[in-house]
């Protein structure tokens, strides 16, 4: 101790009852200023500087925890310990990194989105259809947002009966992401899949909608077993959640109505449908009858055109056959003769009214 009661360090010490005192002071500390120097080292380590118009600070993190792609010139806000480096210097070691300011929302955005389009994340070739009537949904949501109200009250309007598991987690702000995430695990990971991986919110600014741009969150919407259905904001609004997910509903609401049919809207259709299929029906048996009448109608018709042409034959028949009847050839004055002729055989000569037994006395051949 020097001798006006001044506290004397070692170098070391002095550095050690610093970084007490700022993290007594300061454990934690949010600070908005402007990306300068941005650079990643290793593949693993984010270095950077914050700075406004009169200072800067050295800023330094985990690539794994950057969530969101930033570079020079953005306005951002971190979360951050600050701390004096052993070899003197002053730095913040950043927690977590959010875009400030429309501008810097808005280039964050497409940063991350022009990266993941490239990976081919929301190809529409990768994305599955949901079930038309699913039993069983999982819902990620704030149960206590008005945009989870409208969306379980439609959906019991709309198909009561539905197994409905709710994952209650915060959407917005710095842990919101990383609360779905395991929302998302958790339901990919029970022994019976839910048929439809539902996640909503309402609506809000751009900053309260940015915990859906998430990079991580993102990815594991895309790596879902589940089927997706993601309704965030309203119509206007497009998140990088939106857009990796199988189908994208314009508002919680409108989740409500993809995800199941009206059944009041069904039994309309069906008794539509089926009053058609009876009709259709009517129609070919209509038809069949008519086509059976009308082949009955040409077969009798045949049928009576060969008699008549049958009895044109038998009576034609008839008339060669009376023709050459002998009756009628013995009725005219002719006689039959039967036997054998030659001189002194006997023969059979049968007339009309008679028959005649007489000898053969001679034959002689005609001219």
């Amino acid at each position: 101790m020097a001798s006006d009661q001044t506290p004397l360090f070692s170098v070391s010490g002095y550095i050690a009852a610093l970084n007490q005192t700022l993290e007594y002071a300061y454990p934690v500390v949010e600070i908005e200023g402007e990306v300068a120097s941005f650079k990643v080292n290793q593949g693993k380590w984010v270095f950077f500087d914050l700075k406004d118009e009169s200072g800067t600070i050295g800023c330094f993190m985990s690539l794994f925890s950057l969530r969101v792609p930033i570079e020079d010139g953005m306005k951002v806000v971190i979360r951050a310990a600050p701390k004096l480096t052993a070899w003197g210097k002053f730095s913040l070691t950043v927690q977590s990194i959010r875009p400030s300011g429309e501008g810097s929302l808005k280039k964050s955005y497409e940063l991350l989105k022009n990266k993941l389009d490239k990976e081919g994340l929301f190809a529409p070739e990768r994305k599955r259809s949901l079930p038309e009537i699913p039993a069983h949904i999982a819902v990620i949501s704030s149960t206590g947002a008005a945009g989870y109200a409208d969306f379980i009250k439609i959906l019991n309007e709309r198909w009561g009966g539905l197994a409905v598991d709710v994952a209650h987690v915060q959407v917005q702000g710095v842990d919101a992401p990383e609360q779905m995430i395991r929302a998302i695990k958790y339901f990919n990971e029970q022994p019976v899949l839910p048929e439809v991986l539902v996640i909503i919110r309402g609506g809000g600014s751009a900053d309260d909608l940015s915990a859906f741009n998430d990079e991580p969150l993102v990815r594991e919407i895309a790596g879902s077993r589940i089927p997706t259905l993601v309704g965030v904001g309203h119509e206007v609004d497009t998140t990088l959640a939106d857009m990796v997910a199988d189908v994208r509903a314009a508002t919680p609401s409108n989740a409500a109505q993809i995800v199941v049919p009206d059944r009041r809207e069904l039994v309309s259709s069906l008794r539509f449908l089926v009053s058609r299929i009876l009709n259709r029906v009517d129609d070919l048996l209509n038809e069949r009858r008519k086509v059976a009448q009308d082949t009955l109608q040409q077969a009798l018709a045949l049928f009576d055109s060969r008699i008549d042409l049958l009895a044109g034959q038998l009576v034609t028949t008839r008339q060669v056959l009376s023709a050459y009847d002998p009756r009628l050839v013995l009725a005219r004055g002719y006689a039959i003769v039967r036997g054998e002729i030659h001189p002194g055989s006997t023969i059979i000569i049968e007339q009309q009214d008679k028959q005649i037994t007489a000898e053969v006395k001679n034959v002689k051949n005609s001219k």
